[in-house]
C-alpha cells in the first residue's frame, strides 16, 4: 500500500516489518491461550471478510473488460512438475495443520475436553471454505500466473489494479489484522514451552516472579521472529518448508506412530498395517516435499538480496 501511495518513499519493507513486531510484543504479552478467545473470535470474522472480497475481486476481475490472459497449461519439464507437486502438498499440509495447534496446546496446558472436538471442526470447516474460495477464484482468473498472495495478482505492478482501490485496501488491512491473530496463535504453543521452565506455577501468573521472566523471553521471542522476516523476505517457499519439514509428520506421521505405541494394536490387525502404511507413504511424502520446498527456495534465492523489499513467492 505504501509503494502504491507514495512510489518514491524512502521506507523499505523491513522498516514496516519492524512497526509489526513492535505491535507483536505488545500483544505477546496475553498470559495464556484462552485469554486469545476474543481475538480468536475477531480473527474469524477477518477471515470470512478477507476471503469474500477476495473472491469478489477476483469475479469482478474474472468479467471485466481488462481480465487478464489465462493459461491452466502445467509446466513443459515432468521434473519441475513432480517437484511442484511435491511443494504443493506441503503448503496443503502448512494450511491444513492449523488444526493441530489448538490440539497441542490442550495437551501442554491441560485440561483438554471435549469442546475440542468442536472446535477442530470449525476449524477444519472455515478452512475449507476461505482456503478454497480464494484458491479456485483465484487460478480461475489468473491461471498458472496466479501469485500465491492473490491480492498482489489482483494490484499488478505495471498495470491499474483489476479490482477497485478501497476493496483492495480494505483487504490488506484484514490480511493485516489477521496476521496480528494468526502470529499471536502460532507463537503461544512456543510460550508454553519456554515457559514451563522458567515460571513458578505455584505462583500467580502476574506477580513478578513470573511476569518478568514472560516479557523478556516473549519479547526476545518476537525480535528474532522480525528479523528473520525481515532479514529473508519469502513467502510461498517457507510455506512448503514449513509444511515438509514440520506439518507433514506432525498430521500424518506422529499421531500414527503415538496410536500404535500406546494401544498396541496386533500386528496382524488392519488398523496396525493402516497406520503403518500411511506413516511410510507420508514420511516419503515429507522427504520429497522437503527436498522439493528447499529446490524452490535455492532456486529463488537469486531474486533477492537481504533485507530487500520484494517479497519472493
Amino acid at each position: 500500500m505504501y509503494s502504491s501511495l507514495s512510489p518514491d518513499g524512502s521506507l523499505k519493507l523491513y522498516v514496516f516489518i519492524a512497526m509489526v513486531t513492535v505491535v507483536m510484543i505488545v500483544l505477546s504479552q496475553f498470559p495464556t491461550f484462552h485469554s486469545l478467545r476474543h481475538i480468536n473470535l475477531a480473527s474469524l470474522f477477518l477471515s470470512l471478510g478477507y476471503s469474500f472480497i477476495v473472491v469478489g475481486a477476483c469475479i469482478h476481475a474474472g468479467l471485466s473488460k481488462n481480465a487478464p490472459s489465462r493459461d491452466y497449461s502445467l509446466e513443459s519439464s515432468e521434473s519441475a512438475r513432480v517437484f511442484n507437486a511435491f511443494t504443493s502438498i506441503s503448503i496443503i499440509a502448512a494450511i491444513f495443520g492449523n488444526g493441530i495447534l489448538p490440539e497441542i496446546q490442550a495437551t501442554l496446558a491441560p485440561p483438554a475436553t471435549g469442546k475440542m472436538v468442536k472446535g477442530l471442526m470449525m476449524c477444519y470447516t472455515v478452512m475449507l471454505v476461505t482456503f478454497y474460495s480464494t484458491a479456485v477464484s483465484g487460478y480461475w482468473v489468473f491461471g498458472n500466473k496466479s501469485n500465491s498472495n492473490i491480492l498482489k495478482s489482483l494490484m499488478p505492478d505495471d498495470e491499474p489494479s483489476l479490482a477497485p482501490t478501497w476493496v483492495l485496501g480494505l483487504g490488506v488491512v484484514f490480511v493485516l489484522l489477521q496476521l496480528f491473530a494468526i502470529g499471536l496463535v502460532y507463537s503461544q504453543v512456543a510460550y508454553e514451552i519456554m515457559e514451563k521452565k522458567s515460571a513458578d506455577v505455584q505462583q500467580g501468573m502476574f506477580t513478578k516472579r513470573n511476569l518478568l521472566p514472560r516479557i523478556i523471553l516473549r519479547t526476545l521471542y518476537m525480535i528474532f521472529c522480525g528479523f528473520m522476516a525481515a532479514m529473508l523476505p519469502f513467502f510461498g517457499d517457507i510455506n512448503g518448508v514449513v509444511g515438509a519439514i514440520g506439518f507433514i509428520p506432525l498430521d500424518f506421521v506422529l499421531p500414527m506412530l503415538l496410536y500404535n505405541m500406546t494401544y498396541k494394536p496386533p500386528k496382524s490387525s488392519i488398523i496396525y498395517w493402516l497406520n503403518l502404511s500411511i506413516m511410510v507413504v507420508f514420511t516419503g511424502a515429507g522427504l520429497m516435499g522437503a527436498f522439493s520446498s528447499i529446490r524452490k527456495l535455492v532456486l529463488d534465492a537469486g531474486k533477492f538480496k537481504l533485507f530487500s523489499s520484494d517479497v519472493v513467492d
